[in-house]
């Protein structure tokens, strides 16, 4: 069960990287303007962490993830743009990055094994909802002119199933390690289920203790706050007022 247990670890960090790496792959294609060979035959390919980008004069673009994330300065047609970020794939590019550290420092702290696939569950749904919808609501195409065309490349998709099998490790490993802490205690402590179900059954008896206001009380208690207010509300109108007067005096003499 331990070697089972390293090696979720393991890939699951692997998988966390991998799904990083994926932001610098291009995620999709568009196309301004241009005949039919034109947006078929020629690609410019934008990129933000290095230093060159390679224009061949076309106006179909295969943009990488991280540029549409953070937003690039990029050339078609022979025109320097200044991309827009769009939000939406930068907040899932940096759940990764954040998914995939704390399953780094999970190797050392044991805290660390429920905030990596919780935050990884988060990233996989975002992404997979990216993947699956129109382009057109998650690529920011701004200031690019007459954009005829957005489609996703598939490696939108493969980002999306790499997060899945991340979450799917790590939620692994968090339950696998658990249930050998748990083995080892020889009943000391309980598992992970257990433990949520104890946590819910001790809130519904907690509930069960309110005592809810009758309809006088709330009547009651409404009109009193509603009194409050009013009161308040007079007394700030009248220290306000006599401030204003008094800085009219002032600045009059």
């Amino acid at each position: 069960m331990k070697v089972i247990n390293k090696i979720c670890r393991f890939a699951a960090s692997v998988f966390g990287l991998a799904s990083l790496v994926l932001f610098f792959m291009p995620f999709a294609n568009i196309t301004n303007g241009g005949t039919q060979p034109e947006r078929d035959n020629i690609n410019v390919y934008w990129q933000t962490f290095v230093d060159t980008v390679r224009a061949s004069g076309g106006n179909n673009a295969s943009v990488v993830g991280a540029v549409l994330a953070f937003g690039s300065k990029v050339t078609v047609g022979g025109t320097e743009y200044t991309m827009a970020k769009s939000s939406d794939i930068l907040f899932c590019l940096l759940l990764t990055a954040i998914a995939f550290i704390l399953s780094i420092f999970s190797f050392k702290s044991k805290k660390l094994r429920y905030f990596a696939p919780a935050v990884g569950l988060v990233s996989t749904i975002y992404m997979l909802v990216i993947a699956l919808s129109n382009p057109y609501k998650f690529v920011d195409k701004r200031p690019l002119p007459d954009v005829t065309g957005v489609t996703y490349s598939s490696f939108v998709l493969i980002t999306a199933i790499a997060l899945l099998v991340f979450t799917a490790l790590a939620s692994a490993y968090l339950f696998i390690d658990d249930y050998i802490e748990v083995a080892e205690s020889k009943g000391e402590k309980l598992t992970i289920v257990k433990r949520v179900i104890r946590f819910f059954r001790d809130y519904k008896s907690e509930v069960k203790k309110i005592v809810w206001p009758g309809p006088r009380d709330v009547v009651k208690n409404t009109v009193i706050v509603l009194i409050m207010c009013v009161i308040v509300g007079a007394f700030i109108w009248l220290v306000d007022y006599g401030l204003g007067q008094l800085l009219k005096l002032i600045l009059g003499a």
